[in-house]
Protein backbone atom coordinates (compact mmCIF):
# COMPACT_ATOMS: atom_id res chain seq x y z
CA UNK A 1 0.00 0.00 0.00
CA UNK A 2 1.19 3.59 -1.03
CA UNK A 3 1.96 6.09 1.50
CA UNK A 4 -1.01 8.14 2.44
CA UNK A 5 -0.74 12.03 1.77
CA UNK A 6 -2.01 14.21 4.61
CA UNK A 7 -5.54 14.46 2.94
CA UNK A 8 -6.15 11.31 2.39
CA UNK A 9 -4.67 10.14 5.95
CA UNK A 10 -7.32 12.70 7.47
CA UNK A 11 -10.06 11.27 5.61
CA UNK A 12 -8.89 7.50 6.96
CA UNK A 13 -11.99 5.45 8.68
CA UNK A 14 -13.96 8.51 8.23
CA UNK A 15 -17.41 8.20 7.21
CA UNK A 16 -19.27 11.11 5.03
CA UNK A 17 -22.91 11.86 4.86
CA UNK A 18 -23.93 13.37 1.12
CA UNK A 19 -27.18 15.29 0.28
CA UNK A 20 -27.64 15.60 -3.32
CA UNK A 21 -25.32 13.00 -4.63
CA UNK A 22 -27.52 11.84 -7.48
CA UNK A 23 -26.53 15.40 -8.93
CA UNK A 24 -23.78 17.18 -11.33
CA UNK A 25 -21.55 17.81 -8.49
CA UNK A 26 -22.60 15.20 -6.08
CA UNK A 27 -21.61 12.34 -8.70
CA UNK A 28 -18.39 13.51 -8.65
CA UNK A 29 -18.27 14.23 -5.13
CA UNK A 30 -18.69 10.55 -4.41
CA UNK A 31 -16.33 9.09 -7.14
CA UNK A 32 -13.68 11.53 -5.98
CA UNK A 33 -14.24 10.32 -2.53
CA UNK A 34 -14.06 6.62 -3.60
CA UNK A 35 -11.27 7.06 -5.66
CA UNK A 36 -8.74 9.13 -3.89
CA UNK A 37 -9.84 9.23 -0.41
CA UNK A 38 -10.54 4.88 -0.35
CA UNK A 39 -9.58 4.82 3.10
CA UNK A 40 -12.71 5.88 3.91
CA UNK A 41 -15.07 4.24 6.17
CA UNK A 42 -18.37 4.87 4.38
CA UNK A 43 -20.39 7.42 2.36
CA UNK A 44 -23.42 7.55 2.94
CA UNK A 45 -25.75 9.53 0.93
CA UNK A 46 -29.74 10.12 0.70
CA UNK A 47 -31.21 9.47 -2.81
CA UNK A 48 -35.07 9.91 -3.68
CA UNK A 49 -37.04 7.01 -5.10
CA UNK A 50 -37.54 8.31 -8.91
CA UNK A 51 -39.94 6.63 -12.03
CA UNK A 52 -40.54 3.52 -9.42
CA UNK A 53 -36.78 2.89 -8.48
CA UNK A 54 -35.30 2.25 -5.24
CA UNK A 55 -32.49 4.30 -4.22
CA UNK A 56 -30.32 1.27 -4.15
CA UNK A 57 -31.49 0.78 -7.41
CA UNK A 58 -30.36 3.93 -8.62
CA UNK A 59 -27.33 3.45 -6.78
CA UNK A 60 -26.62 0.69 -9.34
CA UNK A 61 -27.61 2.25 -12.19
CA UNK A 62 -25.08 5.21 -11.27
CA UNK A 63 -22.14 3.48 -10.46
CA UNK A 64 -22.79 2.09 -14.52
CA UNK A 65 -22.05 5.76 -15.45
CA UNK A 66 -18.71 6.43 -17.53
CA UNK A 67 -17.83 8.78 -14.24
CA UNK A 68 -17.58 5.74 -12.16
CA UNK A 69 -15.44 3.94 -14.87
CA UNK A 70 -11.98 3.99 -13.50
CA UNK A 71 -12.94 3.04 -9.97
CA UNK A 72 -14.79 -0.10 -11.43
CA UNK A 73 -11.55 -1.07 -13.45
CA UNK A 74 -8.98 -0.22 -10.72
CA UNK A 75 -10.45 -0.48 -7.23
CA UNK A 76 -14.10 -1.88 -7.77
CA UNK A 77 -14.41 -2.83 -3.45
CA UNK A 78 -14.55 0.21 -2.86
CA UNK A 79 -18.55 0.95 -4.15
CA UNK A 80 -19.45 -1.22 -1.05
CA UNK A 81 -18.78 1.51 0.92
CA UNK A 82 -21.11 3.40 -0.62
CA UNK A 83 -24.44 2.86 1.70
CA UNK A 84 -27.77 4.55 -0.05
CA UNK A 85 -30.30 5.75 2.58
CA UNK A 86 -34.31 6.67 1.13
CA UNK A 87 -34.46 10.55 2.10
CA UNK A 88 -35.49 13.54 1.11
CA UNK A 89 -34.40 17.55 2.56
CA UNK A 90 -37.86 18.48 1.86
CA UNK A 91 -38.93 16.23 4.56
CA UNK A 92 -38.34 16.49 8.35
CA UNK A 93 -35.25 14.47 10.01
CA UNK A 94 -34.47 14.52 5.56
CA UNK A 95 -36.82 12.10 5.20
CA UNK A 96 -34.93 9.14 7.08
CA UNK A 97 -36.45 6.44 9.12
CA UNK A 98 -36.08 6.10 12.72
CA UNK A 99 -32.94 3.25 12.26
CA UNK A 100 -31.29 4.84 9.60
CA UNK A 101 -31.80 8.39 11.01
CA UNK A 102 -29.83 7.08 14.33
CA UNK A 103 -27.59 5.55 12.02
CA UNK A 104 -26.39 8.90 10.15
CA UNK A 105 -26.23 10.08 13.92
CA UNK A 106 -24.03 8.12 15.28
CA UNK A 107 -21.63 6.91 12.35
CA UNK A 108 -21.16 10.82 10.51
CA UNK A 109 -18.08 12.59 10.54
CA UNK A 110 -18.11 15.23 7.44
CA UNK A 111 -21.84 16.36 5.90
CA UNK A 112 -21.46 17.74 2.92
CA UNK A 113 -24.69 19.29 2.24
CA UNK A 114 -25.16 19.59 -1.91
CA UNK A 115 -29.20 18.99 -2.21
CA UNK A 116 -30.85 22.10 -3.65
CA UNK A 117 -33.40 23.54 -6.15
CA UNK A 118 -31.21 25.46 -9.26
CA UNK A 119 -34.79 26.26 -11.07
CA UNK A 120 -34.55 30.24 -11.51
CA UNK A 121 -37.73 30.84 -12.34
CA UNK A 122 -39.32 28.53 -9.44
CA UNK A 123 -41.84 30.00 -6.79
CA UNK A 124 -40.63 31.34 -3.51
CA UNK A 125 -42.32 28.36 -1.31
CA UNK A 126 -40.35 25.72 -3.23
CA UNK A 127 -37.06 27.82 -3.34
CA UNK A 128 -37.55 28.21 0.26
CA UNK A 129 -38.38 24.64 1.69
CA UNK A 130 -35.66 23.25 -0.33
CA UNK A 131 -32.48 25.65 -0.67
CA UNK A 132 -33.23 27.32 2.91
CA UNK A 133 -35.31 25.12 5.12
CA UNK A 134 -33.62 22.48 3.62
CA UNK A 135 -30.47 23.38 4.82
CA UNK A 136 -32.10 23.66 8.40
CA UNK A 137 -32.80 20.15 8.22
CA UNK A 138 -30.04 19.17 7.38
CA UNK A 139 -27.92 21.55 10.10
CA UNK A 140 -31.03 20.06 12.50
CA UNK A 141 -29.70 16.26 12.47
CA UNK A 142 -25.90 17.47 12.12
CA UNK A 143 -25.68 19.37 15.74
CA UNK A 144 -27.00 15.85 17.16
CA UNK A 145 -23.51 13.79 15.44
CA UNK A 146 -21.43 13.64 18.09
CA UNK A 147 -18.23 13.15 15.97
CA UNK A 148 -19.12 15.87 13.41
CA UNK A 149 -15.86 17.40 12.57
CA UNK A 150 -17.08 19.50 9.38
CA UNK A 151 -20.74 20.82 7.69
CA UNK A 152 -20.13 21.93 4.44
CA UNK A 153 -22.64 23.86 3.19
CA UNK A 154 -22.94 24.44 -0.84
CA UNK A 155 -23.90 27.55 -1.82
CA UNK A 156 -23.58 29.87 -4.71
CA UNK A 157 -20.82 32.35 -5.62
CA UNK A 158 -23.78 34.55 -7.38
CA UNK A 159 -26.24 35.08 -4.08
CA UNK A 160 -25.01 38.08 -3.28
CA UNK A 161 -25.83 40.31 -6.17
CA UNK A 162 -26.36 43.41 -4.55
CA UNK A 163 -22.58 43.88 -3.70
CA UNK A 164 -20.06 45.15 -6.41
CA UNK A 165 -17.11 42.96 -5.12
CA UNK A 166 -17.98 39.98 -3.04
CA UNK A 167 -15.40 39.03 -0.46
CA UNK A 168 -15.42 35.63 1.28
CA UNK A 169 -17.68 36.40 4.22
CA UNK A 170 -21.33 36.10 4.85
CA UNK A 171 -22.94 39.26 4.09
CA UNK A 172 -25.72 40.59 6.49
CA UNK A 173 -29.31 40.99 4.82
CA UNK A 174 -32.57 42.85 6.15
CA UNK A 175 -34.71 39.65 5.95
CA UNK A 176 -33.89 36.68 8.62
CA UNK A 177 -34.22 33.07 7.53
CA UNK A 178 -36.20 31.59 9.98
CA UNK A 179 -39.24 34.34 9.27
CA UNK A 180 -39.13 33.51 5.79
CA UNK A 181 -39.23 30.01 6.53
CA UNK A 182 -42.21 30.23 8.31
CA UNK A 183 -43.97 32.85 6.32
CA UNK A 184 -44.05 29.66 3.40
CA UNK A 185 -45.07 27.64 5.27
CA UNK A 186 -48.37 29.60 6.44
CA UNK A 187 -49.34 31.58 3.46
CA UNK A 188 -50.77 30.42 0.20
CA UNK A 189 -49.05 30.42 -3.01
CA UNK A 190 -51.46 33.19 -4.46
CA UNK A 191 -50.75 35.44 -2.08
CA UNK A 192 -46.90 34.57 -1.77
CA UNK A 193 -46.49 34.84 -5.62
CA UNK A 194 -47.81 38.49 -5.59
CA UNK A 195 -45.58 39.76 -2.71
CA UNK A 196 -42.35 37.55 -4.37
CA UNK A 197 -40.89 40.26 -6.48
CA UNK A 198 -40.86 42.76 -3.72
CA UNK A 199 -39.53 40.79 -1.20
CA UNK A 200 -36.83 39.38 -3.95
CA UNK A 201 -35.54 42.93 -4.59
CA UNK A 202 -32.33 43.59 -5.31
CA UNK A 203 -32.35 39.33 -6.10
CA UNK A 204 -33.27 38.92 -9.65
CA UNK A 205 -34.23 35.17 -9.33
CA UNK A 206 -35.74 32.98 -5.85
CA UNK A 207 -32.97 30.61 -6.01
CA UNK A 208 -30.25 33.37 -5.36
CA UNK A 209 -32.30 34.79 -2.40
CA UNK A 210 -33.12 31.58 -0.97
CA UNK A 211 -28.85 30.84 -1.06
CA UNK A 212 -28.34 33.81 0.62
CA UNK A 213 -30.71 33.30 3.81
CA UNK A 214 -29.79 29.68 4.14
CA UNK A 215 -25.84 31.18 4.48
CA UNK A 216 -27.01 33.46 7.39
CA UNK A 217 -28.63 30.42 8.86
CA UNK A 218 -25.22 28.35 8.59
CA UNK A 219 -23.16 31.43 9.91
CA UNK A 220 -25.91 31.53 13.13
CA UNK A 221 -24.90 28.00 13.97
CA UNK A 222 -20.55 28.34 13.62
CA UNK A 223 -20.55 28.78 17.36
CA UNK A 224 -22.19 25.42 17.87
CA UNK A 225 -20.95 23.53 15.03
CA UNK A 226 -17.80 22.96 12.62
CA UNK A 227 -19.73 25.02 9.60
CA UNK A 228 -18.19 26.00 6.90
CA UNK A 229 -19.47 27.93 3.24
CA UNK A 230 -18.46 27.21 -0.44
CA UNK A 231 -19.45 29.65 -3.16
CA UNK A 232 -18.78 27.47 -6.61
CA UNK A 233 -19.79 30.02 -9.54
CA UNK A 234 -20.97 28.82 -12.77
CA UNK A 235 -19.61 24.99 -12.68
CA UNK A 236 -18.68 23.95 -15.83
CA UNK A 237 -17.50 19.79 -17.02
CA UNK A 238 -14.75 18.27 -15.93
CA UNK A 239 -10.88 19.76 -16.94
CA UNK A 240 -9.48 15.97 -15.94
CA UNK A 241 -11.02 13.83 -13.31
CA UNK A 242 -13.00 11.26 -13.54
CA UNK A 243 -12.81 11.87 -17.18
CA UNK A 244 -11.97 14.97 -19.49
CA UNK A 245 -15.27 17.26 -20.50
CA UNK A 246 -17.77 14.70 -18.34
CA UNK A 247 -21.35 16.69 -17.86
CA UNK A 248 -24.79 15.18 -17.46
CA UNK A 249 -26.92 18.76 -17.83
CA UNK A 250 -27.54 20.92 -20.12
CA UNK A 251 -27.01 24.16 -17.52
CA UNK A 252 -24.85 26.90 -18.13
CA UNK A 253 -21.85 26.76 -21.09
CA UNK A 254 -22.34 23.23 -21.95
CA UNK A 255 -26.63 24.17 -22.71
CA UNK A 256 -24.68 27.04 -25.23
CA UNK A 257 -22.20 24.69 -26.72
CA UNK A 258 -24.48 22.11 -27.73
CA UNK A 259 -27.66 23.60 -28.24
CA UNK A 260 -25.67 26.18 -30.43
CA UNK A 261 -23.87 23.48 -32.29
CA UNK A 262 -27.05 21.77 -32.72
CA UNK A 263 -28.69 24.75 -34.56
CA UNK A 264 -31.22 25.10 -31.97
CA UNK A 265 -30.28 27.96 -29.81
CA UNK A 266 -30.45 30.91 -32.56
CA UNK A 267 -30.30 33.74 -29.99
CA UNK A 268 -28.67 34.44 -26.65
CA UNK A 269 -28.25 37.68 -24.12
CA UNK A 270 -24.67 37.93 -23.38
CA UNK A 271 -22.89 40.97 -22.67
CA UNK A 272 -19.42 40.24 -25.01
CA UNK A 273 -17.63 42.84 -22.71
CA UNK A 274 -17.80 40.75 -19.63
CA UNK A 275 -15.77 37.95 -18.18
CA UNK A 276 -17.27 34.26 -18.18
CA UNK A 277 -17.21 33.36 -14.47
CA UNK A 278 -17.10 29.21 -14.77
CA UNK A 279 -15.13 26.51 -12.46
CA UNK A 280 -14.43 22.79 -13.65
CA UNK A 281 -16.57 20.57 -11.86
CA UNK A 282 -13.58 18.14 -10.72
CA UNK A 283 -11.29 21.57 -9.63
CA UNK A 284 -14.98 22.74 -7.63
CA UNK A 285 -14.81 18.74 -5.59
CA UNK A 286 -11.54 18.89 -5.43
CA UNK A 287 -11.78 22.47 -3.51
CA UNK A 288 -14.81 20.70 -1.17
CA UNK A 289 -12.71 17.65 -0.41
CA UNK A 290 -9.75 20.34 0.94
CA UNK A 291 -11.96 22.53 2.96
CA UNK A 292 -13.24 19.50 6.45
CA UNK A 293 -9.01 19.06 6.18
CA UNK A 294 -8.40 22.61 6.25
CA UNK A 295 -10.33 23.70 8.65
CA UNK A 296 -9.48 20.87 11.31
CA UNK A 297 -5.99 20.81 11.03
CA UNK A 298 -5.76 24.39 11.84
CA UNK A 299 -4.54 25.16 15.80
CA UNK A 300 -7.01 27.77 16.46
CA UNK A 301 -10.70 28.06 15.46
CA UNK A 302 -11.67 31.10 12.88
CA UNK A 303 -13.05 33.63 14.55
CA UNK A 304 -15.48 33.89 12.07
CA UNK A 305 -17.45 31.10 9.47
CA UNK A 306 -14.91 30.03 6.60
CA UNK A 307 -16.57 30.93 3.24
CA UNK A 308 -14.94 30.13 0.15
CA UNK A 309 -15.45 31.70 -3.31
CA UNK A 310 -14.61 28.63 -5.99
CA UNK A 311 -13.75 30.90 -8.73
CA UNK A 312 -11.26 30.67 -11.26
CA UNK A 313 -8.18 33.13 -11.34
CA UNK A 314 -8.40 36.31 -12.95
CA UNK A 315 -6.04 35.50 -15.90
CA UNK A 316 -8.16 32.15 -16.69
CA UNK A 317 -11.25 34.23 -17.24
CA UNK A 318 -12.24 35.06 -20.86
CA UNK A 319 -14.91 37.62 -21.91
CA UNK A 320 -18.07 36.59 -23.15
CA UNK A 321 -17.43 37.47 -26.84
CA UNK A 322 -13.51 35.78 -27.03
CA UNK A 323 -15.20 32.33 -25.23
CA UNK A 324 -18.03 32.41 -27.75
CA UNK A 325 -15.60 33.39 -31.13
CA UNK A 326 -13.63 30.08 -29.53
CA UNK A 327 -16.41 27.65 -28.83
CA UNK A 328 -17.90 28.53 -32.79
CA UNK A 329 -14.01 27.93 -34.36
CA UNK A 330 -14.12 24.61 -32.27
CA UNK A 331 -18.22 23.79 -33.16
CA UNK A 332 -17.20 24.45 -36.58
CA UNK A 333 -14.07 21.85 -36.96
CA UNK A 334 -15.97 19.12 -34.13
CA UNK A 335 -19.80 19.45 -35.07
CA UNK A 336 -22.93 17.89 -33.83
CA UNK A 337 -24.84 15.26 -35.79
CA UNK A 338 -28.50 15.77 -37.05
CA UNK A 339 -28.23 19.59 -36.39
CA UNK A 340 -31.45 21.49 -36.86
CA UNK A 341 -30.21 24.03 -38.73
CA UNK A 342 -26.51 25.48 -39.83
CA UNK A 343 -24.76 26.52 -35.98
CA UNK A 344 -24.93 30.45 -36.65
CA UNK A 345 -27.14 32.37 -33.94
CA UNK A 346 -27.33 35.80 -33.15
CA UNK A 347 -25.80 37.14 -29.91
CA UNK A 348 -27.72 40.53 -28.34
CA UNK A 349 -28.22 42.36 -25.56
CA UNK A 350 -31.70 43.76 -26.17
CA UNK A 351 -33.92 41.83 -24.00
CA UNK A 352 -36.74 42.52 -26.92
CA UNK A 353 -34.68 41.80 -30.04
CA UNK A 354 -33.74 38.38 -28.27
CA UNK A 355 -38.02 37.54 -27.39
CA UNK A 356 -38.84 38.01 -30.99
CA UNK A 357 -35.61 35.88 -32.18
CA UNK A 358 -36.58 32.79 -29.45
CA UNK A 359 -39.84 32.79 -30.72
CA UNK A 360 -39.42 32.87 -34.36
CA UNK A 361 -36.54 30.66 -34.45
CA UNK A 362 -36.68 28.39 -31.39
CA UNK A 363 -40.34 28.01 -30.75
CA UNK A 364 -41.77 27.80 -34.02
CA UNK A 365 -39.33 25.40 -35.45
CA UNK A 366 -39.75 23.24 -32.94
CA UNK A 367 -43.67 23.23 -32.55
CA UNK A 368 -43.61 22.68 -36.58
CA UNK A 369 -40.81 19.40 -35.99
CA UNK A 370 -43.28 18.42 -33.77
CA UNK A 371 -46.29 18.27 -35.61
CA UNK A 372 -44.72 16.75 -38.52
CA UNK A 373 -43.05 14.27 -35.98
CA UNK A 374 -47.17 14.02 -35.04
CA UNK A 375 -48.47 13.33 -38.67
CA UNK A 376 -46.03 10.81 -39.36
CA UNK A 377 -47.07 8.88 -36.18
CA UNK A 378 -43.28 9.27 -34.44
CA UNK A 379 -42.47 10.47 -31.02
CA UNK A 380 -42.39 13.98 -30.28
CA UNK A 381 -39.50 15.67 -28.49
CA UNK A 382 -38.29 19.42 -29.66
CA UNK A 383 -40.97 21.42 -27.92
CA UNK A 384 -39.45 18.92 -24.77
CA UNK A 385 -35.96 19.84 -25.85
CA UNK A 386 -36.91 23.23 -26.59
CA UNK A 387 -37.94 23.54 -22.76
CA UNK A 388 -34.93 22.23 -21.02
CA UNK A 389 -32.68 24.41 -23.25
CA UNK A 390 -34.30 27.32 -22.42
CA UNK A 391 -34.29 26.80 -18.62
CA UNK A 392 -30.47 25.96 -19.15
CA UNK A 393 -30.18 29.22 -20.94
CA UNK A 394 -32.05 31.31 -18.13
CA UNK A 395 -29.85 30.04 -15.74
CA UNK A 396 -26.75 30.97 -17.95
CA UNK A 397 -28.26 34.13 -18.91
CA UNK A 398 -28.76 35.53 -15.48
CA UNK A 399 -24.99 35.78 -15.13
CA UNK A 400 -23.89 36.57 -18.65
CA UNK A 401 -25.19 40.08 -18.58
CA UNK A 402 -23.84 41.52 -15.46
CA UNK A 403 -20.02 42.18 -13.99
CA UNK A 404 -19.38 40.37 -11.44
CA UNK A 405 -15.68 40.58 -9.34
CA UNK A 406 -15.05 38.08 -6.49
CA UNK A 407 -12.22 37.83 -4.09
CA UNK A 408 -11.23 34.48 -3.23
CA UNK A 409 -7.67 34.20 -1.26
CA UNK A 410 -9.29 31.82 0.94
CA UNK A 411 -9.88 29.17 -1.94
CA UNK A 412 -6.32 30.08 -3.58
CA UNK A 413 -4.67 29.03 -0.43
CA UNK A 414 -6.22 26.18 -0.49
CA UNK A 415 -4.51 24.93 -3.27
CA UNK A 416 -1.17 26.61 -1.92
CA UNK A 417 -1.31 24.98 1.35
CA UNK A 418 -1.47 21.18 -0.12
CA UNK A 419 1.97 19.23 -0.22
CA UNK A 420 3.01 18.44 -3.59
CA UNK A 421 1.42 14.80 -3.61
CA UNK A 422 -1.77 16.49 -2.41
CA UNK A 423 -1.45 18.71 -4.99
CA UNK A 424 -1.41 15.61 -7.74
CA UNK A 425 -4.34 13.70 -6.03
CA UNK A 426 -6.62 17.24 -5.58
CA UNK A 427 -5.95 19.40 -8.45
CA UNK A 428 -6.90 22.96 -8.41
CA UNK A 429 -4.00 23.87 -10.10
CA UNK A 430 -4.88 28.01 -11.69
CA UNK A 431 -2.08 27.71 -14.51
CA UNK A 432 -2.09 24.29 -15.89
CA UNK A 433 0.09 23.30 -19.58
CA UNK A 434 -3.64 22.96 -21.40
CA UNK A 435 -4.70 26.25 -22.60
CA UNK A 436 -8.80 27.65 -22.40
CA UNK A 437 -9.08 26.43 -26.01
CA UNK A 438 -8.18 22.58 -25.42
CA UNK A 439 -10.33 22.79 -22.22
CA UNK A 440 -13.25 24.07 -24.32
CA UNK A 441 -12.90 21.14 -26.78
CA UNK A 442 -12.89 18.31 -24.14
CA UNK A 443 -16.30 20.24 -22.87
CA UNK A 444 -17.76 20.42 -26.87
CA UNK A 445 -16.64 16.20 -26.57
CA UNK A 446 -17.92 15.57 -23.28
CA UNK A 447 -21.18 17.29 -24.56
CA UNK A 448 -21.70 15.15 -27.75
CA UNK A 449 -20.64 12.02 -26.17
CA UNK A 450 -22.20 12.04 -22.81
CA UNK A 451 -25.62 14.56 -23.39
CA UNK A 452 -26.04 13.48 -26.91
CA UNK A 453 -24.29 10.05 -27.16
CA UNK A 454 -22.54 11.03 -30.22
CA UNK A 455 -19.05 9.20 -31.01
CA UNK A 456 -16.07 10.14 -32.01
CA UNK A 457 -16.70 7.70 -35.30
CA UNK A 458 -19.91 10.05 -36.10
CA UNK A 459 -17.50 12.94 -36.79
CA UNK A 460 -17.15 12.58 -40.47
CA UNK A 461 -20.83 12.62 -41.14
CA UNK A 462 -21.31 15.46 -38.94
CA UNK A 463 -19.05 17.29 -41.29
CA UNK A 464 -20.55 16.27 -44.37
CA UNK A 465 -23.86 17.43 -42.86
CA UNK A 466 -22.68 20.71 -41.68
CA UNK A 467 -21.52 21.45 -45.57
CA UNK A 468 -24.77 20.33 -46.58
CA UNK A 469 -26.20 23.26 -43.90
CA UNK A 470 -24.02 25.92 -44.80
CA UNK A 471 -25.41 25.88 -48.22
CA UNK A 472 -28.71 25.45 -47.71
CA UNK A 473 -28.71 28.01 -44.73
CA UNK A 474 -26.64 30.11 -47.59
CA UNK A 475 -29.35 29.60 -50.15
CA UNK A 476 -32.19 30.71 -48.07
CA UNK A 477 -31.03 33.73 -46.96
CA UNK A 478 -29.96 34.89 -50.10
CA UNK A 479 -34.08 34.27 -51.25
CA UNK A 480 -35.21 35.97 -49.09
CA UNK A 481 -32.95 38.71 -49.61
CA UNK A 482 -34.07 38.44 -53.34
CA UNK A 483 -37.66 38.69 -52.64
CA UNK A 484 -37.06 41.42 -50.35
CA UNK A 485 -35.06 43.64 -52.62
CA UNK A 486 -38.12 42.48 -55.45
CA UNK A 487 -40.27 43.97 -52.81
CA UNK A 488 -38.99 46.87 -52.19
CA UNK A 489 -38.40 47.10 -56.18
CA UNK A 490 -41.58 47.04 -57.04
CA UNK A 491 -43.18 49.50 -54.01
CA UNK A 492 -40.68 51.96 -55.21
CA UNK A 493 -41.79 51.69 -59.00
CA UNK A 494 -45.02 51.97 -58.32
CA UNK A 495 -44.63 55.03 -55.63
CA UNK A 496 -42.57 56.78 -58.77
CA UNK A 497 -45.26 56.07 -61.33
CA UNK A 498 -47.72 57.04 -59.14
Amino acid sequence: MPELTPVQEYYKGKTIFITGASGFMGKVLVEKLLYSCSALKEVIIIVRPKRGKSPEVRLEEMFKLPIFQRIREEKPEVLKKVTSFNGDVTYENLGLSGENLKYVIDNTNIVFHMAATLKLEGNLKDAIDMNTTGTRRALDIAKQMKGLEAFVHISTAFCNCDQEVMYEKVYEYPHKPEDLMRMVEWMDIKTLDSITPELLKPHPNTYTYSKRLAEILVRDHYETMPVIIARPSIVSPSAYEPVPGWVDNLNGPTGLLVGAGKGVIRSMLIDTRFKSEVIPVDYAINGLIVMPYEFNKQPVRPASVPVYNITAAEHRKMQWGEAIEMGKKIGYEYPMELCLWYPDGCITTNRLHHQINVILFHWLPAYFIDFILFLLGQKRFMIRVQRRIQIGLSVLQFFSMRSWVFKSPGFDGLWKGLTPEDKINFNMDMDPKESIEEYMLSCLHGGRLYLMKETPESLPRARRNLKILYFLDRFCKTVIIVMLAYWLYNRIASFISA
